[in-house]
C-alpha cells in the first residue's frame, strides 16, 4: 500500500439543527479531492468526533468512501477513550471499503504507557486494515512515547503515526526507533516541513481545506529537492496555519470556509462560533493570502 503525502482531517458539516448535512459532506469530500488531498480522515477530532454517535460515524465513513473512494484514500477515525468501544468501531469500520483506521490516544483517563500499548494492540487485533496511531497530547492529556510506538510498530498492521506533540526531539527519537517502513505524519500543519526534514511522510492537515494545492506543492518541492521553494511556500502559508488555531479547532476552520463561500454549517455543541475579534483576524489573514 502506498501511503499519501497529503491527507486531510475532514470537518463534519452540520445543518442549523446540528444534524449531519450529508450533501455538504459529499461536496466537501470532492473539494478536498480536487485541491490536492490524496487521503481523507473521516471523524477525527477536526470532524468533531466526540460529539458523533457510532451510527453517524459509520454513515460518514460510507458516504465519503462512496463519493471519493475511487480518487483518494479514505481512513476512518475509530478512536475513543474506551478500548472496548474503539475495538468495536474498528471492527465495524473494517466491514466498509475503506483504506485504514486512525485511533487517537485515550483522552482524560490518562493510561500508562503499558495501558496505551494494550489499547492500541487490541484495536490492531480487531482489524486487518492498516492502523494509524494518533498522538496529540495537547488535546488528550497523554503523550504516546517513542518507546511505546516502537513496540506497537512491531505489530504487522500498525503502519503509521500522526504525531502532534510538537516536539522535534521526540520526532527524531521516533524516526530512530521505528522501522524504515513505518510511516510518520505531522499532525500540525506548521510543522510539516520541519518534520519532513526529519523523516516524516507528509501531513494529516486541516489547512488543506483552504490551501490544499499549495501544501501539496510544498511537499512535492521538498521531495524533489527544491528546498528553497518549499521554504518559501511554507513561509507564505504560515499565517494561515496559525490563524486556524486562534481558538479551538475546528472553530476557525469552519468560519474560514464560511468566508470562502463553502459554508459547512454550525458547530455541534459544546463548540460555539468564534468571537467578533477572532472573525476579524481570520478575515484579515484570508484577505492577506488572497483567499477572499
Amino acid at each position: 500500500m502506498v501511503f499519501p503525502r497529503l491527507m486531510t482531517a475532514m470537518i463534519t458539516p452540520f445543518t442549523s439543527n446540528q444534524e449531519i448535512d450529508y450533501a455538504r459532506v459529499r461536496d466537501l469530500a470532492n473539494h478536498l479531492a480536487d485541491t490536492g488531498s490524496q487521503g481523507i480522515v473521516v471523524c477525527g477530532t477536526t470532524g468533531e468526533s466526540p460529539t458523533l454517535n457510532d451510527q453517524e460515524k459509520l454513515t460518514l465513513f460510507s458516504v465519503v468512501q462512496e463519493e471519493v473512494g475511487s480518487r483518494v484514500q479514505v481512513w476512518a477515525g475509530v478512536g475513543t477513550n474506551s478500548t472496548a468501544h474503539s475495538v468495536e468501531m474498528a471492527r465495524e469500520a473494517s466491514k466498509l471499503k475503506i483504506n485504514g483506521v486512525m485511533a487517537v490516544t485515550p483522552y482524560y483517563n490518562k493510561p500508562s504507557q503499558e495501558g496505551l500499548y494494550r489499547h492500541f494492540r487490541k484495536i490492531a487485533e480487531a482489524t486487518t486494515l492498516p492502523v494509524m496511531l494518533y498522538n496529540v497530547p495537547g488535546r488528550t492529556g497523554i503523550n504516546l512515547l517513542p518507546g511505546t510506538v516502537k513496540r506497537l510498530a512491531e505489530i504487522d498492521n500498525v503502519a503509521a503515526l500522526k504525531e502532534a506533540s510538537g516536539n522535534m526531539d521526540q520526532m527524531s527519537e521516533l524516526v530512530n526507533s521505528t522501522p524504515d517502513d513505518f510511516i510518520i505524519y505531522s499532525g500540525d500543519d506548521s510543522l510539516t516541513l520541519p518534520m519532513m526534514s526529519l523523516g516524516a511522510q507528509g501531513v494529516v492537515s486541516i489547512a488543506s481545506h483552504l490551501v490544499g494545492q499549495e501544501i501539496r506543492d510544498m511537499i512535492e518541492a521538498y521531495i524533489a529537492g527544491d528546498v528553497q521553494n518549499a521554504r518559501e511556500i511554507h513561509a507564505r502559508l504560515f499565517p494561515v496555519y496559525k490563524v486556524l488555531f486562534i481558538t479551538s479547532n475546528p472553530v476557525p476552520l469552519k468560519e474560514s470556509l464560511r468566508m470562502l463561500g463553502k459554508d459547512s454549517g454550525i458547530l455541534r455543541e459544546p463548540l460555539c462560533p468564534p468571537t467578533e475579534g477572532e472573525c476579524s483576524e481570520i478575515a484579515r489573514v484570508l484577505k492577506q493570502f488572497g483567499l477572499i
